[in-house]
């Protein structure tokens, strides 16, 4: 087999003709900008500048916080957190995290005096500027089985055997944290099978099957949320969670649904592309071919689903970010509103997973949990909104920010 070190010069090429190409998931006015043309910037804020601070209720946020701690203690203290260690280092984090592991919180008042003593809010304003928009998702539900027939068809795949990750930042370190998938077919580089070559066999002899499921639309579904729960023919429920990706780029179906005029841009929706779906099958197996872009799966035997920090999301706590922009595992406080609604939707998050379309300074996947609830929630969820990200008050003071005369917070 090649070495992947002589694949470099097609790795780099390939990486600069993706980078050139617009995200196909927004329509044109809400393309985001490339990582290279936009920044975070974190504007020094105060506590009293979060609407609803006083009236979250924290303690469903607890849960996260200390998942994500645990997870950010496992790593070396040196390690710098966010673009350029925006976000400071381990070692900031280390001691509040010991604090927050260790202290039991009687109430939401208790906790909330231990974040205004141990962390300060940064607005995360985007440069240029940028409106937010935050959507939704949530952990999918289908009906599976461990053996194929009787209605159980269709595949769902654990990573092939050929399927290579190339690490770019190995090779040339103006490209770490970047990544391309793809294969070795020769002497070259290409990328991996697409969602429709797939289907016509592409992974015959190179994937264990993990589940098959019973319904394709499901399944597709699956595939957008990246992690679900299955319930299998003698009740038993399965978790499977993402695996890992075959490198194409995310195509948003109800995209092309809307330049066709089945559903109208206003009333777009999971729901609404569903129901499209179920009722035109012969039509739905071609536009879900569209999307390129196919998830491995592997089974998850612990509390779930998984999100891209490595830790259990935490429904309507845990929120998908933008890593070129803001590191994992740190909280945020945002300020977005109820899907189809006006009411303020104002609470404590943390940052613990990651999607192909969540891209830009200000943009995040809010998670709903799992369930017919989270599904309608997730499913109507596109609205505008801002956050704060909450920084250990050592980070603050080396960024210029007066802790003391910020003590009014």
């Amino acid at each position: 087999m090649i070495s992947l070190r002589a694949l470099v010069p097609v790795v780099f090429g390939a990486l600069i003709l993706a980078s050139c190409q617009a995200p196909l998931d927004k329509p044109a006015e809400e393309k985001p900008l490339a990582p290279d043309e936009a920044e975070a910037d974190f504007v020094p804020a105060r506590f009293s500048d979060l609407s609803g601070w006083q009236q979250d209720n924290l303690l469903e946020a607890l849960p996260a916080l200390r998942r994500s701690c645990q997870r950010l203690q496992t790593q070396p203290s040196e390690r710098e957190l966010g673009p350029e260690g925006k976000a400071g280092t381990i070692a900031d984090w280390e001691k509040v995290c010991r604090s927050l592991q260790d202290r039991t919180f009687t109430d939401d008042r208790d906790l909330r005096v231990f974040l205004e003593q141990q962390f300060h809010p940064f607005y995360v304003e985007a440069r240029p500027a940028q409106e937010g928009l935050f959507t939704g998702y949530y952990e999918a539900e289908i009906r599976a089985s461990r053996q194929p027939g009787n209605g159980y068809d269709v595949p769902l795949h654990a990573p092939p055997e050929d399927l290579i990750t190339a690490d770019l930042g190995a090779f040339e370190t103006e490209l770490s944290g970047k990544r391309l998938v793809g294969r070795v077919s020769g002497n070259s580089f290409e990328p991996y099978h697409s969602r429709s070559e797939i289907a016509e066999g592409a992974l015959q002899g190179k994937a264990d099957v993990v589940l098959w499921a019973d319904d394709p639309v499901d399944a597709f579904f699956l595939h957008i949320q990246g992690s679900g729960v299955a319930t299998l023919p003698d009740g038993t429920r399965q978790r499977v969670g993402f695996a890992g990706s075959n490198g194409h780029p995310f195509y948003a179906i109800g995209r092309a649904l809307i330049e066709k005029g089945a559903v109208s841009r206003a009333e777009a929706s999971m729901q609404a592309i569903r129901t499209w779906l179920d009722e035109n099958p012969e039509q739905a197996r071609a536009l879900m071919q569209r999307n390129a872009r196919y998830i491995f799966f592997r089974e998850i035997d612990e509390e779930g689903p998984i999100g891209a920090q490595g830790v259990p999301l935490t429904a309507g706590r845990s929120l998908a970010v933008d890593r070129n922009f803001l590191p994992l595992g740190v909280p945020l406080w945002l300020e977005t509103y109820w899907p189809n609604s006006n009411d303020a939707l104002n609470r404590l998050m943390v940052a613990q997973d990651t999607g192909s379309a969540i891209t830009g300074p200000v943009r995040g996947d809010f998670f709903w949990g799992s369930g017919e609830a989270a599904f309608e929630r997730a499913g109507r969820m596109k609205e505008p909104g801002r956050y704060w990200i909450l920084l250990p008050r050592s980070v603050a003071e080396r960024r210029g920010v007066d802790i003391a005369g910020a003590s009014g917070n």
